[in-house]
């Protein structure tokens, strides 16, 4: 057994190996190189948007910066900083009687006008990644060129992925998908050219290399990880001839075309969701000091290892398992209703459902509720969430302390995902991390290119805030 383990290990360096031949060298003078602009260039589309979108920012700021954009109470201080207007994240803004919109569209909007793999089906990520850095809906050649430089990036060092394997296999996935991160940080081309010396006007420049590394590298590192953990190391190379989505599904083990379909969506939908979010605005707040992407991006992810983050996607289907465990799958909605004030009133939530920020239904809710009508109607567990749909919003209006009570995206992600095999609910959340990268490297790259400076927010302790308040009563008494 130990013999055949050490063979299985050397076999994995050897196959990955073979996926980190590109030369450090060729990786970091790859921004230095001077390209013409034709319109599937993305960074050259973005060397042209960038001077006029810092002029736009400097207006704003000749003309605005000493306006207010709203007021700050006491419960907005030791609330969480909800509701607080203090960042700039220009690749999505979330409304909360609205919805997310990417770049100023809505998901319907995505899914009408962006390129797909198929007729009718489910947008391609690499045109949700262009929406994002560009502000423009691409066309089918620019989403093709994209995915195929992403594919020449898809190179892993050998290192990455000895350094996952030096874990216990027993390590929660999100733990070994931050420590792969980390582990290629050292061919970080901002770091080097920091560290040689570069115009400040120039730092967007290997962010952006970095930035698509990064995002081209994670689905590799995570489809190891889940290979590791659950298909006992039986590792499956990338296809290159497949897009980003569809190849991330079938690095994981999945070649149904409804699977590929799914994870384009799940990607796309997950991709961002503004930046006042734990994991969005941990990378803008550790990139603000100019930390690498890649040191940006792993903070971020140990965020969205929270279980009141990223790990909530999980404890939906655990929940839903639940009732299925107790109940059966031929439940009533007297029955579900029973289960459901039996969660609440042992002190536990109804996992999927309420949002920080939103007060409707989540759009992305309602896109995986299509994707399910049109691919799983029959689905015992996705029946199960449709009558959850019904009945736990009454409950939790009736019980009176929710702002929300109606289903956010996590409430259907994990039954489609296990629809179609992806059972293992520990790894839920290293999907939605390499979702997430789209979003948080596109604006990590207009962060640079803009000049945004070191996040530094006042901080105040309850004897300040009561000696405020008294101060204030005595002068208004005066």
């Amino acid at each position: 057994m130990m013999l055949g383990s050490a063979l299985s290990r050397v076999r994995t360096r050897l196959f990955w190996s073979q996926l980190a031949h590109q030369s450090s060298t060729s990786c970091f003078v790859r921004w230095l190189q001077i390209q013409s602009a034709p319109q599937e260039d993305l960074r050259a589309q973005l060397q042209e948007l960038i001077p006029e979108q810092q002029e736009r920012l400097k207006k704003l700021k000749s003309e605005y910066g000493k306006a207010s954009v709203g007021n700050v109470t006491t419960d907005m201080v030791i609330g969480g900083m909800r509701g607080i207007v203090g960042m700039l994240w220009e690749t999505s803004l979330l409304d909360p009687d609205e919805g997310i919109r990417f770049r100023g569209l809505t998901i319907p909007e995505c899914h009408k006008v962006l390129p797909a793999a198929v007729p009718g089906g489910e947008p391609l990520p690499e045109g949700m990644l262009w929406l994002l850095l560009t502000g423009k809906v691409p066309n089918k050649e620019q989403v093709t060129a994209l995915s195929n430089e992403l594919k020449s990036r898809a190179k892993v060092p050998d290192h990455v992925f000895k350094v996952i394997e030096s874990l216990p296999v027993t390590a929660h996935p999100m733990t070994q998908f931050t420590t792969g991160i980390m582990a290629l940080q050292v061919q970080s081309e901002f770091q080097k050219a920091y560290e040689k010396g570069i115009p400040k006007t120039k730092y967007w420049e290997p962010t952006y290399e970095d930035s698509l590394n990064i995002i081209a590298q994670v689905p590799i590192i995570a489809s190891f990880i889940y290979r590791r953990i659950f298909k006992e190391g039986k590792f499956i190379p990338p296809n290159e001839s497949l897009d980003y989505g569809a190849n991330f599904a079938q690095m994981l083990g999945y070649d149904d075309q409804k699977m590929h379909e799914l994870m384009r969506l799940y990607v796309t939908i997950h991709s961002d969701h503004e930046g006042g979010n734990v994991s969005a605005h941990t990378v803008r707040l550790v990139g603000s000091p100019l930390a690498d992407p890649y040191l940006a991006f792993a903070a971020g992810m140990n965020g969205l290892a929270g279980p009141l983050h990223g790990l909530a996607n999980q404890e939906v289907l655990r929940w839903i398992k639940a009732v299925v465990a107790e109940i059966g799958t031929d439940i009533t909605n007297e029955q579900l209703k029973e289960f459901v004030w039996k969660t609440l009133k042992s002190g536990q939530v109804v996992p999927g459902f309420g949002h920080g920020v939103l007060r409707i239904t989540d759009p992305r809710y309602t896109c995986q509720r299509e994707f399910a009508l049109k691919y799983l109607p029959d689905d015992p567990l996705f029946k199960l969430v449709s009558k959850l749909f019904e009945v736990v919003p009454p409950i939790l209006t009736e019980l009176g302390k929710v702002k929300n009570p109606w289903p956010n995206v996590d409430a259907h992600s994990g039954v489609l995902l296990n629809h179609f095999g992806l059972s293992e609910d520990r790894f839920f959340t290293v999907l939605f991390g390499v979702s997430r990268s789209l979003g948080t490297m596109s604006q990590l790259i207009w962060d640079r290119a803009l000049g945004l400076p070191l996040e530094r927010p006042k901080s105040v302790t309850m004897e300040w805030l009561e000696n405020y308040f008294k101060k204030k009563a005595t002068a208004a008494g005066a």
